[in-house]
């Protein structure tokens, strides 16, 4: 009883999910680089705060001419108006953490934008005062004009800046300077790359493809989708456990292919699931999918995402048959009708013969009579060959086919030999 019950534990713990090295030290050294991240940005942001509120004191210091003058009071009400300027730059950069260069870029070019042109109207509406003498009172009055020309000038710029940060945010994937040269969206240039999801490197066929030379592109397989194989190593569900290994393997054979260009990207991508984190990469960078989901296809595809299915490259390369084409075939199996016989060609493509039920483990030749493409492949219909007159099997057929001879019995004859007298 000891003994089965320390065998069931030994199967039980041979059973649990095990982390591999290899496949933990990439996380661990991601975490220390986060870590050394979060660590670095706390440093940066003390010293914001302590430059932000020196400055803002010291500034104000320096227009007093006494001491007496600069009170504690004034000293705590600057530090406090420093660090509550500071807290709120500091909250907004927290609550920001997705940020992209492209989007800094262009707020910052927005910005510039705006300046410029609230300069040029700020000229202009100088010009118009003067010329028609609106910011100049006559004598012993007080006007004021001048308040509300240079409330209208800070509200334009205001205006101008809004709108020009507006604009570029909205529009910088399209957005160009030719002088200088200035792109706010990653552009790619030449053979687009192959974006691997999780089917493909479970599938395996990609390493294969890889050796044959036909991937002229290069092949990036982000950080989300090697989480997501490695939650399916770490799976309690032993199909689930094996198809996640499989991934991760694949991952490493494909890094050591000499015919593939890998690279591992962390991008920051906003989804719900893998496959709109792969959609949302694809479509924002213009890149292509490598799949062998039907599923993702067709979603990415209403995405007007560029999708290559590996499944549909294989039927396209399976050998073409046309009615009438005789094949030869071992059936294995019967099929859904009873006189039907089930077999499969060297590609994996499924063979069904009629009249063939009797015949099931020989190897027989039928005409195709149809073929049925689907997305789960390609199916072939026909029915069993008619041996040609003459030949050993339609002479094997008739020989075997013969109709029974019914024998008649002797005449009876008596114990001399002679037959009956029919007078007798």
């Amino acid at each position: 009883m000891n003994d089965d019950v320390f065998e069931a534990a030994a199967v039980a713990d041979s059973l649990k999910p095990r982390r591999s090295l290899r496949y933990d030290l990439p996380s661990v050294m991601a975490e220390q680089e986060r870590q050394s991240r979060r660590l670095l940005l706390l440093v940066i942001r003390s010293v914001f705060i302590v430059l932000l509120v020196t400055v803002t004191v010291l500034t104000i210091a320096s227009e007093k001419e006494t001491i007496n003058e600069f009170g504690w009071s004034t000293v705590w009400g600057l530090i406090l108006a420093a660090t509550a300027v500071g807290v709120i730059v500091l909250v907004v950069d927290t609550m920001t953490p997705n940020k992209r260069l492209s989007t800094v870029v262009g707020a910052y070019m927005g910005i510039c934008f705006g300046l410029i042109g609230a300069v040029a109207i700020g000229a202009l509406i100088d010009i118009v005062a003067d010329a028609w003498e609106i910011g100049r009172p006559p004598l012993g009055d007080v006007s004021r004009a001048p308040l509300y020309l240079g409330l209208a000038k800070v509200v334009i710029g205001i205006v101008l800046c809004y709108l020009s940060v507006s604009v570029v945010l909205t529009t910088k994937d399209d957005f160009r300077l030719v002088i200088p040269y200035v792109e706010f969206a990653k552009q790619v240039r030449g053979v687009r790359p192959l974006l691997v999801d999780t089917s493909a490197l479970i599938d395996g066929r990609i390493n294969d493809l890889g050796h044959t030379g036909f991937f002229d592109a290069p092949i990036i397989v982000p950080r989300f989708v090697i989480d997501e194989l490695q939650t399916l190593a770490d799976s309690s569900d032993k199909l689930k456990r094996s198809r996640g290994r499989r991934g991760l393997d694949m991952v490493s054979k494909i890094q050591a292919n000499p015919f593939l260009d890998v690279t591992i990207d962390d991008p920051i991508v906003e989804g719900l699931s893998v496959d709109k984190m792969l959609i949302e990469l694809a479509r924002t960078q213009k890149l292509r999918i490598l799949t062998t989901d039907y599923n993702l296809k067709k979603v990415a595809q209403i995405h007007n995402v560029a999708v290559l299915n590996i499944n549909d490259l294989a039927n396209t390369l399976k050998t073409s048959v046309v009615p009438g084409e005789s094949i030869e075939v071992t059936l294995v199996k019967p099929g859904e009708n009873p006189t039907q016989g089930v077999g499969y060609l060297a590609d994996g493509t499924m063979v069904v013969v009629e009249d063939a039920s009797e015949h099931i483990g020989e190897t027989v030749s039928f005409v195709v009579t149809n073929s049925l493409q689907t997305s789960a492949g390609r199916m072939i219909f026909g029915k069993l060959e008619a041996p040609e007159p003459g030949t050993a099997a339609n002479m094997a057929r008739a020989a075997t086919t013969q109709p029974r001879t019914i024998e008649r019995p002797a005449a009876r004859t008596d114990a001399t030999g002679h037959g009956r007298s029919p007078r007798r």
